[in-house]
């Protein structure tokens, strides 16, 4: 107890040096009195402070430092220090929601945005830099960028008001002092007990609590010295009642103090209270609409900062009281906000509730859809504005306005057939009035079409194929392809043959990449158990085949640019494929001779035909056409970049083949991920075909040394193979197509057919085709025939004769189709043999070399050229004119030497 009486005592009012005199003090006493001073001391300087406070110091600190930074232009401490600041306000995060977003930090983020922009559009500044600073300057401008986009609301209310926002910062900070100061007099409320008995008589405490607060809020050093000076200007106040109680206070309990912080908290509420009073006066001052100075208590002055104020304040100003709402006025508003627009600052998303908020006031005063309409193109390409970079892609609540305003607009087109629009209408020859005439319009409903599907790909192509979100944003695509249909019904009536045409190819590129289930169906017979489900189909709409077929026949007939006309062939030609139409697919590809100018193409209708070639390719697959199928795919898999030429991915390359400049347009370039083919199919069906023409060519042409490889990748894989120390049961893809090679060269049909036909390859690769069953029937013929064939090359030099009844039996094939195929094989000479057709058996002819002779010509062959490499050698060693070249020309070489001589 007597350390608080010290404390309390520890004055150099007289009260205190009357109270020493009237009490004396132990010799002893004054030593010890020294200490409890200086203990006491130390305990004053110790401040007890909110978690709130010490956060946002440290964030104050941090923020000192990046502007110290900028003072001296140190790049590379700013960005350290940035790191720092988002990390500590990370940590803050809970103090953060609570309390809102702090003036200051939202006063730091804009301030430093626009010093970074203001460098970086200081060429000299940024060529004198040096390396690191310039590299930082580059880092820090991405991630602030980046980092703001979190706070555009507040960052654009403290641009609009940039003085407002400082006070409110500076009354933030004076706040907050006074909460410190609350806690170092509750501190010194605790020490002292004295102090209870002291403050018993609030009212005038409490009346200089609500004077001090309003008059001196504003600085934070000031509030804290004017606690400290009320403190004690209460104590001299009540000193008589401190010196006639002395004796009480040292005989009383430690409850007192205890009973004492109730009073406190109390105390400090109301002061609290106090304080906050004068924010909200403020507000109301300096708010026109005097709405948002009432907010949450709790919040304080920043409710303002967060809550979005501009467009409060912005809503009063859209017209003066009293005005006349007419079309030149909501004109002339129109216009000063579409100034705004792109200029540095102006914050895009207010401007779009503007744009809404004026759209409400023409409806609100009958001013006619002209002027809707007008509004309705601005507000859209507001929208499409919101993201000025260009790989970004739209948020989705932008997307939903997006797509709702558009069919907003083609709904007031469809209603009124007065209203004509279009791009070559200038702005002064606009009719917006309501009148006889008609209304004209500047604009272009089918460039904002445009804009929006490729909105909705750059949407897809940035989305997570394997989340749910994916799948959300794909449900879209009806409601985009249902606005291109309604723009396709009003082009066809009003609009121009080249722009029927643009809209044409865009319900093309929606259409060609899906496979029509319903006429699948239709074309198997398959009406099902759901009729009515059936007839409702059948009674939404035709067939896809027709629709191609119509809409890319009227864009041959009638487009005057290569590139659509080309685009829609291409689509024609996949849309064909897709549904197994080979021979229209294959005759149209061959009449459009695409193939030869396809190079002078733009990337997106390259990698179109790459798509097209691929699926060409797998649908002659399908339909048996082996050869046509390797063909069509060698070029795309032999490359090794069949990810990158289909647009489905980018690989891995050095920075000097690619910059980062390039990589992001070829990402732009990405086909969605709903649109992509199966590069683990597309490899199966190109080995399979590669298969089937490579086994019996290297059976025939065993023993030829100068045979050609038709498929490199094919060989490559079989070296693979080969190389194994260990084989055993394959696994991958690629493994059993090897090991079904292998056994289609000894002529074992069964094991090919097992490895190439079972339940992991039929659950990667054959059950994606819509007819699986029909496709393995026909992969099972392919490999009988084959197989029979390589047997006949590989084993007819040990055969005399055979019988075809016995190879109708070994490879399970009608005795027709052996006929037919030795036939063939004799008439292109690759079998030395004829048929004796009334005992059915297929006599050999000891034409062609045996082994052993086929042997001694491949090593004579090589012994040649080997001398020949050896000569070549030895000349290079010897010289032109030396060694054995010379030993026939010693005389003409010793001539020219002694004529040599003779001349010198």
């Amino acid at each position: 107890m007597s350390r608080f009486f010290a404390t309390g005592s520890d004055s150099e009012s007289e009260e205190s040096s009357s109270a020493d005199e009237i009490t004396p003090k132990a010799p002893g006493t004054t030593f010890k009195q020294s200490l409890l001073i200086s203990d006491d001391e130390e305990d004053t300087k110790r401040v007890v402070r909110s978690a709130k406070d010490k956060r946002f110091e440290e964030l104050t600190n941090l923020i000192k430092t990046i502007r110290n930074a900028m003072k001296i232009r140190d790049m590379a401490k700013c960005l350290e220090e940035f790191e720092q600041l988002c990390r500590a306000f990370l940590k803050s995060k809970t103090i953060v929601d609570k309390e809102g977003v702090p003036p200051f930090y939202i006063r730091l983020l804009a301030d430093l945005e626009d010093y970074l922009n203001q460098l970086w559009e200081d060429k000299e500044g940024k060529k004198k830099m040096n390396k690191n600073n310039a590299k930082a300057l580059s880092t820090l401008r991405q991630k602030i960028r980046k980092y703001n986009r979190d706070y555009e609301t507040e960052i654009a209310a403290y641009k609009e008001n940039p003085q407002e926002s400082a006070d409110e910062e500076e009354e933030k900070e004076a706040g907050d002092s006074g909460s410190s100061s609350d806690s170092e007099e509750d501190g010194d409320d605790d020490v002292s007990a004295k102090a209870f008995l002291k403050k018993k008589p609030e009212p005038t405490p409490d009346a200089s609590k609500f004077l001090k607060s309003a008059k001196g809020s504003g600085d934070e050093s000031s509030s804290s010295d004017d606690d400290d000076n009320e403190d004690w200007g209460s104590d001299t106040v009540d000193s008589g009642s401190e010196s006639s109680d002395e004796g009480e206070e040292k005989t009383s309990s430690l409850a007192l103090v205890f009973l004492k912080k109730t009073h406190d908290s109390e105390k400090s509420s109301e002061k609290k209270l106090g304080r906050r009073k004068k924010p909200k006066k403020k507000e109301q001052l300096e708010e026109e609409g005097g709405e948002e100075g009432a907010g949450d208590p709790d919040d304080g002055g920043w409710e303002k900062v967060k809550g979005g104020a501009p467009m409060v304040k912005e809503k009063p100003k859209m017209f003066a009281k009293g005005t006349e709402i007419n079309i030149p006025v909501v004109v002339k508003k129109l216009n000063e906000i579409l100034q705004a627009r792109g200029k540095k600052g102006t914050d895009r998303a207010a401007q779009i509730e503007l744009l809404h908020a004026l759209a409400a006031i023409a409806l609100e005063n009958n001013l006619g859809q002209g002027i809707m309409v007008k509004i309705k193109f601005n507000i859209i390409a507001s929208l499409y504005d919101y993201n000025p970079n260009l790989a970004a892609f739209m948020k989705p609540d932008m997307w939903k306005k997006c797509l709702d305003c558009i069919d907003e607009l083609l709904d007031i087109l469809f209603e009124h057939n007065n209203i004509f629009i279009g791009e070559n209408i200038a702005e002064d020859s606009e009719n917006l009035a309501i009148s006889d005439q008609p209304f004209r319009v500047r604009g272009c409903i089918l460039t904002l079409v445009e804009r929006m599907d490729e909105e909705f790909t750059k949407i897809m192509q940035n989305t997570d194929p394997h989340s749910q979100e994916y799948v959300d944003n794909l449900k879209d695509e009806g409601h985009v392809c249902g606005i291109i249909d309604r723009l396709l019904d009003y082009m066809e009536n009003k609009g121009s043959t080249e722009e029927i045409c643009r809209i044409y190819l865009r319900r093309i590129m929606h259409t060609y990449y899906k496979f029509d289930y319903k006429a699948h169906r239709r074309s198997l017979g398959l009406q099902g158990e759901t009729k009515s489900e059936q007839d409702q189909e059948e009674s939404e709409g035709e067939d896809s085949a027709v629709i191609m077929d119509r809409l890319c026949k009227f864009i041959y007939s009638k487009d005057r640019t290569d590139r659509i006309r080309t685009c829609a062939i291409l689509c024609h030609i996949y849309h064909h494929a897709l549904h197994s139409r080979w021979y229209q697919a294959r005759d149209l590809m061959l009449m459009s001779h695409l193939q030869d100018n396809i190079q002078h193409a733009d990337p997106p209708v390259q990698i179109l035909y790459n798509r097209t070639m691929v699926q060409l390719g797998i649908c002659a697959f399908r339909a048996g056409m082996i050869k046509d199928a390797h063909n069509a795919l060698l070029d795309i898999q032999s490359s090794g970049r069949a990810k990158e030429l289909l647009g489905q991915g980018l690989l891995m390359r050095n920075m000097q083949e690619r910059n980062a400049e390039q990589e992001k347009i070829e990402k732009r370039r990405q086909v969605p991920f709903h649109m992509h083919i199966n590069l683990e199919l597309l490899e199966c069906v190109y080995l399979v075909s590669a298969m089937l023409l490579e086994i019996p060519y290297m059976a025939a042409h065993e023993f030829d040394a100068r045979r050609r490889m038709i498929s490199k990748q094919f060989h490559h894989q079989l070296r693979v193979g080969e190389r194994q120390p260990l084989l055993g049961p394959p696994e991958s893809m690629r493994e059993h197509v090897v090991a079904a090679s292998k056994a289609m060269k000894m002529g074992d049909w069964r094991t090919c057919h097992s490895f190439i036909i079972n339940e992991k390859m039929n659950s990667k690769v054959w059950d994606l085709f819509p007819e699986t069953q029909r496709v393995r029937e026909m992969l099972v013929r392919k490999i009988q025939e084959e197989s029979l064939r390589t047997y006949l090359f590989t084993y007819s030099s040990v055969y005399d004769s055979i019988s075809m009844q016995t190879l109708s039996e070994m490879f399970e094939l009608e005795i027709p189709t052996v006929h037919s195929i030795i036939s063939k094989m004799i008439i292109n000479e690759e079998l030395m043999a004829s048929l004796d057709q009334p005992t059915q058996t297929v006599v050999m002819h000891r034409t062609e070399p045996t082994s052993l002779q086929n042997m001694a010509l491949q090593l004579a062959e090589k012994l040649g050229s080997l001398v020949e490499n050896n000569e070549r050698v030895f000349d290079l060693k010897q010289g032109v004119y030396g060694g054995y070249f010379n030993r026939d020309q010693k005389g003409g070489y010793q001539q020219k030497q002694s004529y040599q001589r003779g001349g010198t």
